[in-house]
């Protein structure tokens, strides 16, 4: 069995590495089939799967996408959609623009409570990259409104704190649509803190799979989560969630992965849908 991990950011969202640089990582630690899942962006994909197939890593095409059902969060992993759907690309634009909004609100809460931090600082530190909240609280470091980037999380922009906004979502039902629509798969990501009750509404929505392995998920998540999979008869993912840079969460990356095996079960799942 290969060793597979399914999720990771680079630089084209919230993560601080290059794609090229991600993918010279999962090589040094074992990994030999990855996807990357960039927030309401794909432009990584491409590239990756050119420099993958240098590298004798394949990739799978992956986006993260954030929905909510009754006011809970729910991100929503996509696997092995057509890059090229105009569809899906579309719906990821006016997302990215929506991103731009929001940070533009959180900025003015901010600066409503006296720090002096402007869009463009956020924008500087996401380049060409779909910004979020983790581009804001870089631009909050280097202001030096906070010491550090979890602190401009849990004192101000994280849910519930004073700059906190609220991100345009829609529905997991319409999420799985136009995933399903490009040709793909959605799968829960990291449902840690999520209460069975909204994970069986999901399911019944069609979602396709769940990720079991994550850093978040204590052994005994992963067994139940596992059998609420068997149960369901769901798809099975798994992955490091890899950032890099302020989060420090190298010590993950190879170490948090799921296999070839459920990679295949997703292959097949595909090939007698669209038989």
């Amino acid at each position: 069995m290969r060793k597979a991990d399914l999720h990771m950011h680079t630089k084209h969202s919230d993560g601080a590495h290059s794609t090229e640089e991600v993918i010279l990582m999962a090589k040094e630690r074992g990994l030999e089939i990855i996807s990357i899942t960039d927030h309401d962006n794909i432009s990584a994909i491409k590239e990756a799967i050119e420099i993958g197939r240098f590298y004798g890593i394949e990739v799978i095409p992956g986006l993260e996408i954030s929905s909510d059902i009754r006011d809970q969060e729910v991100h929503i992993l996509a696997y092995f959609f057509d890059p090229d759907s105009k569809e899906l690309e579309e719906y990821l634009k006016f997302f990215r623009s929506e991103r731009v909004k929001r940070a533009s609100r959180i900025v003015e809460k901010l600066n409503l409570l006296g720090f002096e931090i402007t869009i463009e600082d956020v924008l500087e530190k996401a380049g060409d990259s779909a910004v979020g909240r983790p581009h804001i609280a870089q631009a909050m470091v280097q202001r030096q409104i906070v010491s550090n980037y979890y602190e401009a999380f849990y004192k101000f922009i994280g849910n519930g704190c004073p700059a906190y906004e609220k991100k345009i979502h829609l529905s997991p039902k319409s999420a799985f649509k136009i995933i399903n629509d490009a040709g793909g798969l959605s799968f829960i990501a990291h449902p840690n803190n999520m209460p069975d009750v909204i994970l069986k509404e999901l399911i019944e929505d069609g979602v396709d799979g769940i990720e079991v392995i994550h850093p978040s998920h204590l052994p005994n998540q992963v067994k139940h989560f596992r059998g609420i999979v068997g149960e369901f008869f769901l798809l099975e993912s798994g992955g490091s969630d890899f950032h890099g840079g302020d989060r420090n969460d190298y010590s993950n990356f190879g170490k948090y992965y799921t296999t070839s095996l459920k990679v295949d079960a997703m292959k097949n799942y595909l090939l007698r849908n669209t038989a």
